[in-house]
């Protein structure tokens, strides 16, 4: 077959769908590279935060005024008072166990703020006894974690029930109106360290920090998609010309 004739049977509608869609899947892995570089940068970020020695928690908060992301940096701070304070109780699974994270107040004075929530640890749902609650003790309970920004509730999220103490969603303005506490920071403290040593139940249980990092597979994942559109339309091609 000559070229007139072989261009003569190039299907224009297909060849004009193949290239916008080619154009499509080859911009769509390099977002995905671009993603990646972005990703990479801020877990390395959030590494050197997350190992860091603890900083005071009223330092780091001040950095909100400039506009920082408190989130995954390592503090400390004193809370006159936590081992006996007044608890929410957040429902959380744990290793596959349901169970509870307690969260309570603790006074902090940092970025404008008044009081930092305390995530303390988890307790399994198989422990029915709680920490003793006794407002206004005096032990000062010295706590080291990291700073987490709350998860966002979603559609499939249950709704929070402060008058029943049953949470879902770490909704900070709600938590600290029920717990009594006035100016909340946006974050929470994920104590790593126990806030009550004789009630071992009580887990310090900071979640995870691992953040996943898979724009690479979906770039591949969009670059392959090119490529087979690609093949398929050299096999229309080469069955047109064949004919």
């Amino acid at each position: 077959m000559t070229d007139t004739r072989r261009l003569r049977n190039v299907p224009i509608g297909l060849t004009l769908a193949t290239l916008v869609s080619l154009a499509i899947l080859i911009a769509l892995g390099m977002w995905q590279l671009e993603r990646l570089a972005w990703k990479s940068e801020l877990l390395a970020q959030i590494a050197s935060r997350a190992e860091a020695p603890p900083r005071p928690a009223g330092e780091i908060l001040d950095l909100a005024a400039s506009g920082e992301d408190l989130g995954f940096y390592r503090v400390s701070l004193t809370c006159p008072g936590l081992d006996t304070a007044p608890f929410i109780q957040l429902y959380a699974i744990k290793d596959g166990q349901a169970g509870q994270r307690l969260i309570s107040a603790c006074p902090v004075a940092g970025g404008g703020y008044e009081t930092l929530l305390v995530d303390r640890g988890f307790v399994p749902d198989t422990v029915t006894e709680r920490p003793v609650v006794s407002p206004g003790g005096e032990r000062q309970v010295a706590v080291t974690g990291l700073l987490r920004n709350p998860d966002p509730a979603n559609f499939v999220t249950p709704e929070n029930r402060p008058d029943a103490n049953v949470w879902y969603s770490r909704d900070v303005a709600l938590m600290a109106s029920t717990l009594g506490v006035q100016a909340p920071a946006p974050v929470f403290l994920l104590a790593e360290t126990p806030t009550n040593p004789e009630f071992p139940a009580l887990e310090p249980t900071p979640l995870p920090g691992e953040i996943a990092n898979r724009h690479l597979e979906y770039a591949l994942t969009w670059f392959g998609l090119a490529g087979a559109l690609l093949a398929v339309y050299a096999a229309v091609l080469w069955r047109r010309w064949k004919t």
